[in-house]
């Protein structure tokens, strides 16, 4: 088994005891059904979210707190913070969601933490050349000391993400993004050159070089055009708060939103996708676009 699809065994809190079994499957050969208890921590309809503190899921997952997705609404009906459920977790190839949610009992839970206040996505419309973050330097999957500051003149796409998210439509989607993007990109006739990819890790802990490295390979990355990057903590956490993502670490388990950025070569600011979707086409016209912006355009905005 990959070193990203093994959860590493941590004693973890687990609110309910642990009864996990595979269902039948359904005519989708990918679809794996999973028998879950857990404890509802947040609803979000608007969102069709629903986040659990869920058991040990097994031969899937530890236990840990997620957001799931709903596909009914009708399933929302009843719940509520610290509600304590049955439920099934249905994961295929490409996405996952919560069905057959049943309410077994309710716990008093103290109220949500506020999130950590999120700076604005780099500020401005330029990235500060004198950011201290942009010359930090992290460290590759190759061990290599790189800064998102090496990178002059190219288009960057940006994202945060870690390798035990083991749920498709969520980490893996935005690799997956990352993939598709750049192996559309290198097949374009006249295409640029001047465009880098950059994957930030925000679990330190367990995404070592060598398992980023291992990562990378599984989804053919060339190192040319993408790297994947970890560091100290506070300083991904930073950089991560400043690009806009919120993350809530407990149990070793990891709750995050999603955040893909598009930097110019100029160093500007052109887009920001706030979701995980299948966003391949949409990254490579942003790049196309991005990487022929230039230091001059810059220049001109500066000395305004």
């Amino acid at each position: 088994m990959r070193p990203w699809l093994s959860i590493v065994s941590t004693s973890l809190f687990v609110l309910l005891p642990t009864i996990s079994t595979q269902s039948e499957l359904s005519p989708d050969p990918s679809l794996r059904v999973f028998s879950v208890r857990g404890l509802v921590e947040d609803i979000k309809p608007e969102s069709r979210i629903v986040v659990i503190h869920h058991e040990v899921i097994s031969n899937y997952m530890d236990a840990m707190t997620m957001p799931f997705t709903v596909k009914d609404t009708n399933e929302f009906a009843g719940l509520q913070r610290g509600s304590e459920i049955n439920f099934e977790l249905h994961v295929s190839a490409n996405e996952s969601w919560v069905a057959k949610i049943a309410k077994t009992g309710t716990v008093s839970l103290p109220p949500l933490a506020a999130d950590a206040v999120t700076a604005p996505a780099l500020d401005s419309k330029y990235v500060d050349p004198k950011y201290e973050l942009l010359h930090y330097k992290f460290t590759n999957e190759l061990g290599q000391a790189v800064s998102l500051g090496d990178f002059p003149g190219q288009a960057l796409a940006i994202t945060f993400f870690y390798t035990r998210c083991p749920l498709p439509d969520y980490c893996p989607r935005l690799s997956k993004n990352f993939q598709s993007a750049s192996q559309k990109l290198e097949a374009l006739p006249n295409a640029p050159t001047n465009w880098h990819f950059l994957s930030i890790s925000f679990d330190p802990e367990f995404d070592s070089a060598e398992v980023l490295r291992s990562y990378g390979q599984f989804y053919q990355y060339d190192p040319a055009h993408w790297s994947f990057l970890t560091g100290p903590q506070d300083k991904i956490h930073e950089l991560a708060r400043r690009a806009g993502v919120t993350i809530r670490s407990r149990d070793g388990a990891i709750n995050h939103n999603f955040r893909t950025l598009i930097i110019d070569a100029s160093g500007r600011l052109q887009m920001v996708f706030p979701t995980s979707g299948d966003l391949s086409d949409e990254i490579v016209a942003e790049i196309i676009k991005g990487a022929a912006a230039t230091n001059a355009a810059l220049a001109q905005i500066q000395n305004r």
